[in-house]
This record gives C-alpha cells, sequence and structure tokens, in this order.
C-alpha cells in the first residue's frame, strides 16, 4: 500500500513524488527560465503568449510550490579552470549515507553527489583544474573518509547536454 497521501489538490507526499501536474504554459515557463533564467516576466509572457500578471503568479508559484529551486548561472567547467571531470562511484559501509554526505559536501570539487542503488552506493561529480588535483581529491580526501570502503573514477573526456530534456 502507499504511504503517499492527498489533500485534494492533486498533491502527493512522498520521496521522488511530483508536488502538482505541470500543465502545458507551465512547461513552457520552464523551458524557457532554462534557456535563460534572466528572462524577464514581460519576456517570458510574451513568448509563451500570456498576461504579464499570469506569467508573475505562475512563477511565483512555482517558486513557492519548490518546483523552480533558483536562478543561477551555468559555468562552463574548463573556461573557469577546471578542465579535469570525472565521475567517482563510492561504495560506502552499510547505514553511513549521512555522515558520508555530510563529508563530500566539505570536500573541494565535488559538484554533485547521489545515493544509488545497485553495483555502487554513490556517485559524485568532481571538477578539478588538472589530474593531479584530482588525484588529491579521491585518495586523499575522498577515500579517507570515515564508511568510504573503495571509489572506482571514470574521467570525462567530453560532455554536452541532452536535446532530449523535458526543459529545453
Amino acid at each position: 500500500m502507499s504511504q503517499e497521501t492527498g489533500d485534494g489538490s492533486g498533491r502527493t507526499t512522498g520521496s521522488g513524488r511530483s508536488v502538482r501536474h505541470l500543465d502545458e504554459v507551465d512547461r513552457r515557463i520552464l523551458d524557457e527560465l532554462v534557456r535563460d533564467g534572466r528572462t524577464s516576466v514581460r519576456t517570458l509572457a510574451e513568448r509563451i503568449h500570456i498576461s504579464r500578471t499570469n506569467a508573475y503568479a505562475r512563477v511565483e508559484r512555482l517558486v513557492r510550490e519548490g518546483v523552480i529551486t533558483g536562478f543561477q548561472a551555468r559555468v562552463a567547467p574548463e573556461a573557469a579552470g577546471l578542465g579535469t571531470s570525472a565521475y567517482i562511484a563510492l561504495t560506502i559501509e552499510q547505514n553511513t549515507w549521512r555522515e558520508v554526505s555530510a563529508e563530500l559536501a566539505r570536500v573541494r570539487y565535488v559538484e554533485h553527489v547521489a545515493l544509488l542503488s545497485g553495483e555502487h552506493d554513490v556517485l559524485a561529480l568532481v571538477r578539478a583544474p588538472d589530474n593531479a588535483t584530482l588525484r588529491d581529491v579521491v585518495l586523499d580526501r575522498v577515500q579517507h573518509i570515515a564508511g568510504v570502503l573503495s571509489t572506482r573514477s571514470w574521467l570525462v573526456f567530453e560532455e554536452y547536454d541532452g536535446k532530449q530534456s523535458p526543459w529545453q
């Protein structure tokens, strides 16, 4: 039986569940803001063919409901001096996720961390200035975190955003 509860608004609770159904206008707003987070509400309304009041209210609602979690610059790692990227898979002791993730959050150059199911327990994206720094991050910082049993690294040669993203 599901542990979700409904409140009559289309909302559900539970890990990984959508807060609400996004309609076509919401999705178009997200498309535009992902493409350019600096877009004004006026321009957004014009591109989507809705009123400024409607655009403003929808963006505010999407922020309030946690669909939009912030607005930020997208940085090109190499241009910013981070020319070496790697995915680091960690195998950790059972029940140490909270402690390991708290320590990983303090490791410089770790950009993203995800808890996984499968062969490895954690996947971290590391962006470093060079291979020597990457080596230090993995061998001196990550492998010395209490609860980390082993690591496996994959260097990233090239990367791009997917063309089939639901927001672009």
